[in-house]
């Protein structure tokens, strides 16, 4: 017996001896298990398309529903946000804040002739992160504002050697312009043109757009290269036109215009620019109906451009590898207010359509509550895993796309420069508020009143809604803003 216990003590004395050794092997062991077993993630593709002018198409303010099977395409894939906010209602500023991350008080970019360079020579947009840290990047169309035509482009502003390794507007192919035309102004608004086009898809921008970033995926992804490849298109902004074959797909006698109530309340005087006013009280009901059939013709154009992107990530099997963000600028009035163009701080202006597929999202997944632009370049940041040098403005939606049940923030902000007059706009889930320089307030109920018709700013019962949403209009960078 004596024995016996000898010889267990001196077992046991062994193994403890030997019990850090045994941690230590176990340990090396989880190491290369996890080195070799499980290889780092390759870097995400980056795939971001623009369309220019287009307004997000929920809710019932106008009869027509825009036909756009293939960003449902894209929805199902991934998270609709449908309550995405541009930063400012107008293409340069909003395009801008939203590539660098930052409001529009701080960018101080409030117009389409200012180019973000000129006064802010080194911020870093999400692109140019990106390739600092190995990712090709591409841009083709209208990402910075730019016009869609060879001899309108500012080749500055495309930021190639910066934002991109290569940037192109591509022009029309001659014979672009076959077809029906008819200015609704008499040629006054040179803009307001509707042009009903024969010919391909491929002679337009739009088409030759889709075609060069299609080949960019190809070869990038040929050579194992992670890329950025964005994809500007111009429709459906004006002047409005399209391929015949997607006119066709709007019969005039299907269409119905909105009509505002007798009692909308009368909007303050820096709510709607001057400009145009007169032109759009002109246009009779057939001009109304050409102009909203020649817009969602652009729509569906512009979706069909899309549905190329799309088809070439199923053929080339990249949608695991594959972050790919789709949105309109800004929104659009067709009607409502009595105005048919953007820079309002109504809601058919601020909001514009918002989807995000990655590889983590949820498919088919809806957020209903405010997100904003500005929360793009820390989504991106965070799925390629690089850090921006700068603060940010956003926040990034990666959370609310793995779950959309989750929270993201309360409120959205958007802002509008009338040359020495503003005015800044908060939303949140119910509410917007509107305060102008000249001390004009709006205050709209979206639980009752989503077209924003009756202001209910100044009612004795709405004093505490309107206060608080003050208070956090208080709490944006000033304006006008300080020199960089």
């Amino acid at each position: 017996m004596a024995s016996l216990h000898s010889m267990t003590r001196e077992w046991l004395h062994l193994a403890i001896d030997r019990i850090p050794i045994m941690v230590a092997v176990l340990l090396a062991l989880a190491a290369s298990l996890a080195t070799h077993a499980t290889p780092a993630a390759e870097p995400l593709n980056v795939l971001f398309i623009v369309a220019d002018d287009f307004r997000d198409f929920g809710g019932e303010f106008t009869s027509a529903v825009a036909k756009t099977p293939n960003l449902d395409r894209l929805a199902a894939r991934g998270v609709r946000f449908t309550h995405a906010c541009a930063q400012y209602p107008v293409c340069n500023p909003s395009r801008t804040s939203l590539l660098i991350g930052q409001r529009c008080e701080t960018t101080g970019i409030v117009n389409n002739q200012q180019f973000f360079r000129d006064t802010l020579p080194d911020t870093v947009t999400f692109p140019q992160l990106l390739r600092q840290h190995g990712w090709t990047t591409r841009s083709y169309g209208k990402i910075l504002h730019v016009a869609n035509t060879g001899e309108r482009v500012r080749p500055v502003w495309l930021d190639q050697g910066k934002s991109w390794d290569h940037a192109e507007v591509l022009p029309a192919e001659s014979p672009h312009r076959r077809g029906e035309f008819r200015n609704l102004t008499g040629g006054t608004l040179g803009w307001c043109e509707v042009g009903v086009l024969d010919g391909s898809d491929d002679e337009q921008p739009d088409g030759r757009t889709a075609a060069a970033a299609i080949e960019s995926i190809e070869e990038l992804t040929a050579a194992g290269r992670p890329w950025v490849i964005a994809a500007g298109f111009h429709r459906p902004h004006d002047p409005f036109h399209a391929p015949r074959q997607y006119f066709d797909l709007y019969p005039k006698e299907t269409l119905r215009l909105y009509r505002s109530p007798d009692t909308v309340s009368k909007a303050p005087p820096l709510a709607i620019p001057t400009q145009w006013v007169d032109d759009f009280a002109a246009f009779s009901d057939d001009d109304r109906i050409d102009f909203l059939r020649a817009y969602l013709a652009g729509v569906s154009f512009m979706d069909a451009q899309v549905g190329r992107l799309l088809n070439t990530l199923d053929r080339l099997e990249l949608w695991e590898t594959t972050l790919v963000v789709f949105l309109g600028d800004h929104g659009y009035h067709l009607g409502e207010r009595e105005w048919w163009n953007k820079n309002t701080l109504f809601d058919r202006s601020c909001r514009a359509p918002l989807m995000i597929a990655a590889p983590d999202a949820r498919a088919g997944g809806v957020f209903q509550s405010p997100v904003e632009f500005v929360d793009l370049y820390p989504t991106i940041a965070e799925y390629c895993s690089v850090q921006a040098p700068h603060a940010l403005a956003g926040k990034s939606l990666r959370p609310v796309l793995v779950d959309p049940a989750l929270p993201h923030k309360d409120a959205a902000f958007t802002i509008v420069v009338r040359g020495k007059d503003f005015g800044r706009t908060v939303v949140t889930d119910r509410w917007r508020l509107i305060q102008w320089s000249d001390g004009a307030l709006e205050l709209y109920d979206h639980s009752t009143d989503p077209e924003e018709t009756h202001n209910l700013a100044g009612q004795t019962a709405h004093a505490e809604v309107s206060a608080s949403l003050r208070t956090r209009l208080g709490t944006l960078p000033p304006w006008p803003r300080s020199a960089p």
